[in-house]
């Protein structure tokens, strides 16, 4: 037995409309209500105490020749028919269900009275005036599922007259296609699981037409048998609704497709035309100057269309273009007689065309983007669904054309520089593309000109990316004031702008470039500073200089960098040796970089001589003075030999690390490298006072340096003292504020400074009172002319003067006689490195050379 159910008590069953009869667990009555007593005919006392089976009508029994029991009642609605003790009958409705009654589980019977023959054939007349009446379609079939009764509905769906679909396999009306066989199976399969259930389902009408409907199937079972005896299916017309989820498909389908927005529209108004035979459609869009343009009109005539196009949008410009001015839908039933198709009636309409209904289709932001409009020869409610098919077509073209502007603001978002506005380097490729071919065509010369603002990094350093980004921009607008008609300007990334000037041979193209020098390098106001900026200008000529759009922006680059290499603010005609001295450097920075990275340097040391009498620093090497004077240090020196490109000057590969951007990285090997030969020495003996690196001042921008010479001066076990770093003026000049930092962090170290070619740049006095230098160092381009130039003399005095006043050590460099020597030791110059004492030393052989250079000490 089931679990038992809740029910209601006696005392509220007793008032109950409909008969109750409540049983216990073995089928005998234990109450009944006075309902039940007037359908049964028999009083309470007659029925309590009696078996179900003496109760309840033999109907309800399943097998006649078997004993049933009243769980077998359980679940199913039955309708019976109840003898009276009179001999007259009852029909009713029972359903039996398990609850607990007085705490004990039992049967409860809930009995309802059906109308008699003549209350049934009532109930049967109005039952089949529902089916006759209702707009959905109304199926019977019998139990082999051939077609026993249609309404009016179904036969108007389908065109069948009446009767004509009787008799038939309700198989034949399904549509024939591909997975027809399936949906068959599928609905067979429903209908042998005994319960009702749903299926959209195409049919064949009777011209052969398909029909979409969504069908509602109801198994129909005998109440005794439990057989199937019909099956009833309610039809609803769902083929519009089919045809607008296929163009919704196709239409998202090419939206995913990435197909042009055009074509899609063109897609949008063939479905609808085949949605609604006789509409013709079209899509107007709105311009950005509140203008109409044709987007869409497969249809319609194209002398329409092209007196469309154009049309400004107001309150009397036709369906369309009132519509799109109103922001609201506007139908006009008779364009003849419309006061708003007034000026229009010269358009050329399609014969039988009479009315049409507008649309505006409106984007996420509000904005009236287009128009979707339906021409019609009738009345433009003739078809109900119209309305729904107007909703979803203008959702779909407002999506559309939401998608296309998206792409649209991608495009240009590819092309554009955000910042200034400009064609960026994809959209000047096109651009110059485009005057190389018509240039050719013309036989035409061309001008590329490539500037870059000098020293704009510092700006971006000290003064912020803003001041940087103002920059930018008024470098922009003056590169636009400056242009001529037809010329382009565009920005290719960080400080470079490129020009492209049609019709612009080499005179011009010079003229051109002086003019946007002298124009760019006016001061620019930026909050509340005055900036003075300079450019460098590369020009590259078509057809001279390359006839492809990559190759001329090259070349102008390759002469940019040659005008900023030479002297900045000034411009620079591309060559052919020019391009091979850049190939030649691109070429070596490639194996220069594979050299720092395989460790493949090496450091050479130049020792440094004091000019006075005295001993080495931190202790006496054989007891003696070396020529004279003590060893002051030793300075360690890059060298690099390539298998391919031989020795290679240091000068050279120093400017190519640095315009590369590895020069770190030589900078922090040469550190550890010569503290780690600096241990060496000491580990041997060797009384070396200490080692110098040069360092560049890229170095000094990022502060990492401080870290590496730390770690370096731990690692090898040296005092700070043993180290000391060379700087060039180029330091002082970097207006980047690590830099100054970190050289205080490298002098709080215990590490010395020292000034490098001093005198040679743009040395700031005032600089050197505010940087920890602790020794300077005479240009060996001094001492070239320092016995016969008065001026050299002078020169070199001041700067010994300048180190003696600020308490630096001065160490001449590039001393090669000994008059030098003795030139420098009268003026006060505490040491000379030179070939006069040593060319730079393998490290091997410095100890050897400290040893056959000493002499006896005098005594």
């Amino acid at each position: 037995m089931g679990k038992p159910i809740a029910v209601l008590p006696p005392v509220a069953a007793s008032l109950a409309a409909d008969a109750v009869v409540f049983l216990d667990e073995n089928g005998i009555v234990t109450f009944v209500n006075a309902a039940a007593e007037h359908l049964w005919g028999l009083s309470a006392a007659a029925m309590v105490g009696r078996n179900a089976r003496a109760v309840f009508p033999a109907a309800l029994r399943f097998d006649p020749n078997r004993i049933w029991t009243v769980e077998d009642m359980v679940g199913a609605d039955r309708q019976v028919v109840i003898a009276h003790p009179d001999g007259s009958n009852a029909f009713a409705l029972i359903r039996v269900e398990q609850v607990r009654h007085a705490g004990k589980p039992g049967y409860a019977a809930v009995v309802q009275a059906l109308p008699g023959p003549a209350g049934a054939a009532e109930h049967i007349s109005i039952l089949s005036l529902v089916a006759e009446k209702t707009d959905r379609g109304v199926v019977v079939t019998d139990a082999r599922r051939r077609i026993v009764y249609t309404n009016r509905a179904f036969q108007e769906m389908l065109g069948y007259a009446e009767g004509e679909a009787e008799g038939r396999a309700l198989e034949d009306l399904l549509a024939s296609g591909k997975g027809s066989a399936d949906l068959a199976a599928r609905i067979d399969s429903g209908i042998q699981r005994r319960v009702p259930f749903p299926e959209d389902v195409p049919l064949r009408g009777a011209s052969g037409n398909e029909v979409w409907v969504s069908a509602i199937v109801t198994p129909v079972l005998n109440q005794v048998t439990g057989a199937l005896e019909h099956v009833v299916a309610v039809l609803a017309d769902i083929t519009h609704t089919r045809l607008m989820e296929d163009l919704q498909r196709q239409v998202l389908a090419a939206l995913a497709a990435d197909a042009p927005a055009r074509d899609i529209l063109e897609l949008l108004c063939r479905k609808v035309e085949e949605l609604a035979p006789g509409v013709l459609c079209s899509i107007l869009g709105v311009t950005a100057d509140d203008r109409l343009t044709v987007l869409a009109s497969p249809s319609l005539p194209a002398a329409f269309s092209s007196a469309v196009e154009g049309l400004p949008i107001g309150p009397k410009c036709g369906s369309c273009g009132t519509s799109a001015f109103r922001g609201e839908a506007v139908m006009v039933e008779d364009i003849a007689t419309s006061p708003l198709w007034e000026e229009f009636q010269d358009l050329v309409l399609p014969p039988g065309i009479k009315g049409c209904w507008s649309i505006p289709a409106r984007l996420r932001s509000g904005k009236v983007a287009a128009t979707f409009a339906f021409y019609f020869p009738g009345p433009p409610f003739a078809a109900p669904w119209l309305e729904s098919v107007v909703s979803v077509c203008s959702d779909l073209c407002a999506l559309i054309l939401e998608r296309s502007e998206a792409r649209d603001r991608i495009a240009t978002l590819a092309t554009i520089d955000t910042l200034t506005g400009l064609p960026n380097r994809r959209r000047l490729i096109e651009s110059l593309s485009d005057l190389i071919a018509a240039a050719g065509e013309r036989d035409e010369p061309l001008a590329v000109l490539m500037l870059d603002v000098d020293h704009f990094k510092d700006v971006n350093d000290t003064l912020g990316h803003s001041i940087g980004d103002e920059l930018l921009v008024e470098m922009a607008r003056r590169l636009k004031a400056q242009l001529r008609t037809g010329d382009t300007v565009g920005r290719t990334g960080g400080d470079e702008f490129v020009v492209l000037v049609h019709d612009c041979a080499a005179e011009e193209a010079a003229r051109i470039a002086r003019r946007l020098i002298d124009y760019m390098g006016a001061p620019i106001p930026a909050q509340k500073l005055h900036l003075t900026m300079s450019a460098s200008v590369g020009i590259a000529l078509y057809p001279q200089h390359g006839t492809s759009a990559e190759t001329l922006l090259k070349h102008a680059d390759t002469a940019m960098h040659e005008a900023k290499r030479k002297d900045r603010g000034r411009f620079q005609f591309f060559t052919e040796d020019l391009n091979k001295r850049v190939e030649d450097r691109l070429v070596l920075s490639v194996a220069l970089r594979e050299a720092v990275q395989n460790h493949a340097m090496r450091l050479v040391y130049q020792p440094q001589v004091t000019l006075s009498n005295g001993t080495l620093s931190g202790g006496t090497l054989a007891g003696g003075t070396l020529a004279g004077g003590a060893l002051h240090g030793v300075e360690a020196l890059a060298r690099w030999s390539d298998p391919v490109h031989g020795e290679v000057p240091a000068p050279r590969f120093i400017a190519l690390a640095e315009e590369y951007g590895f020069i770190e990285s030589i900078d922090q090997w040469a550190v550890d490298e010569a503290c780690r030969q600096m241990a060496l020495w000491r580990a041997e003996g060797v009384a070396v006072p200490h080692v110098s690196v040069n360092l560049s001042p890229l170095s000094f921008r990022s502060g990492e340096i401080v870290g590496i010479i730390c770690d370096a001066l731990e690692r090898h076990h040296l005092a700070p003292c043993d180290l000391l770093v060379e700087i060039t003026e180029r330091v002082t000049m970097d207006q980047n504020p690590n830099s100054f930092a970190t050289a205080r962090a490298i002098d709080a170290l215990g590490v010395r400074i020292a000034m490098d070619d001093f005198g040679t740049g743009y040395s700031s006095l005032s600089a050197l009172s505010r940087l920890p230098i602790a020794e300077l160092k005479i240009d060996r381009s001094f001492m070239l002319s320092i016995e016969q130039d008065r001026n050299a003399l002078a020169l070199a005095t001041a700067v010994i003067l300048i180190g003696q006043s600020l308490g630096m050590a001065v160490v001449a460099e590039g001393v090669e006689t000994a008059a030098q020597a003795d030139l420098l030791r009268a003026l006060g110059c505490h040491a000379v490195q030179g070939y006069v004492f040593a060319r730079p030393l393998e490290a091997t052989n410095v100890a050897g050379w400290l040893a056959a250079n000493a002499s006896p000490a005098k005594p």
